[in-house]
């Protein structure tokens, strides 16, 4: 039985009568556009979504609360910001870099996937703001990259990728629609830099997973760009900028000096904020001036209004100990009571190990490393060195273990003096013969006795270019760096080119992206 009315219209009437209301409401709908559009010109506000991005005085003070890691006063302020400005959304990308720094310093996986949720959450509410500001696909970008180099840092290799590839378009389109927009550039210029360091080995999954393409030449032209105009228009990310600065000079494009001098424009004050003191002290123990990372990290400020920071009392042991000065111990033991991450730990009772060797105390030592073997993660290059010395099962050599740590100080002379009273003859073992004349080379190389450094340097590779062990690679990548010091660019080029064509057990990826940065800067 059919319940319908006699009376009913037809189908096809029903349908026109839809697509008339249809085209009724679409009119309707773009006419109160063109009215928000024109009361908007007129009032000089957007009123093309309910939240706005203003990064006014409170923001910035919370955003400099945040980069001297008083984070839990940062976090109260973002919340008074929050009640008294509900729609003004760069409070989000302020509690992004909350979230950020309690994570990459403490590296807690606990609290980095209790936290996780908060990336969908606030790019949720970002995206929902007003699309004419700048700041509107720029945060977006921004929180995809923290969350990135957190992934990274807790191996989620793929997600992180993506997030790369989605910052990075995010990036390119407001690069576009706003090419005088200096935070932009800032991080288009650090990704670009990155990218071209990449070894061809990785080209293909950096190809696959992501649209990014670049140099580090063409990143650091970026970068100077906007430290020049920050510089005059009072950029509010200048400080951060400079300091990415320092780092793509030093770890991009292997130009420890010139990190170091750009480190001054920086204007860090390691005396009141324990993450200024770690970046002071990381580029001056990279640069030969330990003393001097030393007094930075002692004096680094330390109490309950600053947010934990456990690897400084890492690296202060680590500094300590490559002046010899096993009081390193308490500094490596205070890191190890304190810190929540697997980074790091092996690599910590390693350098306990060495402290107690240093003293003379085999017992010591041999307790230590067997902790190497069951605490803590190997994912990290130096916590892999560490549980391979460790299952090695032997002592290291003495004077070489010396050598190793006073050349990483920068006691050049002290490290020379062991040296000078061995020959390379004296080490019945082959791999202590070949770690004797590396140990050398790169000491004469810190002395800036450049022609008998290289003299070393190719000792090193004819008599290791076969064996496994990173010596022989580093030294043509050393090598390198010294013949283009010295302007001699198609001799670089041959040492650059050799150290990419040796396969080493350990370091590949960083003395392999090294040399290609180097192949780079000489135009291949």
């Amino acid at each position: 039985m059919h319940f319908v009315q006699a009376d009913s219209p037809p189908l096809e009437y029903v349908l026109k009568f839809c697509e008339l209301i249809f085209n009724t409401v679409h009119m309707e709908y773009f006419r109160l556009r063109f009215l928000l559009l024109a009361l908007s010109l007129l009032l000089g506000v957007s009123l093309s979504a309910a939240g706005y991005f203003r990064y006014h005085t409170e923001a910035q003070t919370i955003y400099k609360k945040i980069f001297e890691l008083k984070l839990t006063e940062a976090a109260a302020m973002t919340a008074r910001m929050k009640a008294s400005e509900p729609d003004n959304l760069v409070v989000h990308h302020l509690e992004d870099y909350i979230d950020f720094f309690k994570i990459f310093v403490s590296e807690d996986e606990a609290l980095y996937k209790k936290l996780l949720p908060n990336l969908s959450t606030r790019l949720d509410r970002v995206s929902s703001g007003d699309e004419t500001s700048p700041y509107y696909l720029y945060t977006q970008a921004e929180i995809r990259l923290h969350w990135a180099l957190l992934k990274f840092r807790f191996e989620d290799y793929f997600s992180a990728f993506t997030d790369i590839n989605r910052a990075h378009k995010l990036l390119l389109e407001n690069n576009t629609r706003f090419p005088d927009f200096l935070a932009n550039k800032k991080d288009l210029g650090i990704l670009h830099a990155a990218v071209g360091t990449v070894p061809d080995n990785y080209r293909w999954a950096l190809e696959m997973l992501s649209s990014l393409e670049g140099s580090v030449e063409q990143g650091k032209r970026e970068v100077e760009e906007v430290l020049t105009t920050g510089r005059r228009t009072g950029f509010i990310f200048q400080q951060e900028t400079q300091v990415l600065y320092v780092f793509l000079l030093l770890h991009l494009d292997g130009r420890p000096d010139a990190a170091w001098q750009a480190l001054e424009n920086a204007a860090l004050r390691p005396a009141e904020t324990p993450l200024h003191a770690f970046v002071m002290a990381n580029v001056a123990m990279r640069t030969g001036r330990n003393e001097q990372a030393i007094r930075w990290m002692e004096a680094a400020p330390r109490g309950t209004e600053f947010f934990t920071f456990p690897y400084l009392d890492y690296m202060l042991g680590v500094a300590k100990l490559r002046r010899l000065d096993t009081s390193a111990r308490k500094h490596l033991l205070t890191f190890l009571n304190n810190t929540h991450g697997r980074h790091y730990i092996k690599e910590a009772y390693q350098k306990l190990a060495w402290a107690e060797w240093l003293d003379g105390r085999e017992s010591g030592y041999r307790r230590y490393m067997q902790l190497v073997t069951t605490q803590g993660a190997a994912a990290a290059g130096g916590d892999k060195n560490a549980l391979k010395e460790a299952q090695l099962g032997k002592l290291p050599n003495l004077t070489l273990l010396q050598a190793r740590l006073l050349y990483d100080g920068g006691y050049y002379e002290r490290g020379m003096s062991l040296l000078n009273n061995k020959q390379e003859s004296s080490f019945s073992d082959f791999l202590n013969r070949l770690e004797f004349v590396y140990r050398k080379g790169r000491i004469l190389h810190g002395m800036e006795r450049y022609a008998e450094a290289l003299e070393t340097y190719d000792r090193t590779i004819t008599l290791g270019q076969q064996n496994d062990a990173f010596f022989a690679c580093n030294a043509a990548l050393q090598a390198g760096m010294i013949a283009e010091k010295l302007n001699r660019k198609e001799t670089a080029k041959s040492y650059y080119r050799k150290c990419l064509s040796l396969s080493p057990a350990d370091y590949q990826t960083s003395l392999h992206q090294q040399a290609k940065a180097g192949l780079n800067r000489l135009g291949r």
